[in-house]
């Protein structure tokens, strides 16, 4: 079974996943080129999330300098 592409695993998945292995890996008990593939996966994801992140700031941003969220507190009362 393949690994399923980074670029398409949500956020919430990729630090589980991100997580998981950070636990295998400080068990210290992978081969080194087990460690190593797990190392270069562990570095993808992280960068994944972390370009989730910051395209989930700058939407709240955008949100929050067009003064949406107030706008829509306003129409919801």
């Amino acid at each position: 079974m393949s690994e399923p592409k980074v670029d398409k695993i949500p956020f919430e998945e990729g630090l589980n996943t991100l997580q998981n292995i950070i636990d295998e890996m400080e068990k210290g008990e992978l081969p080194l080129e087990q460690s190593l593939k797990k190392y270069e996966q562990a570095v993808a994801l992280s960068r994944h999330c972390q370009n989730l992140l910051q395209k989930a700031e700058q939407k709240i941003q955008i949100l929050t300098e067009n003064n949406s969220v107030t706008e829509f507190e306003h129409d919801s009362e």
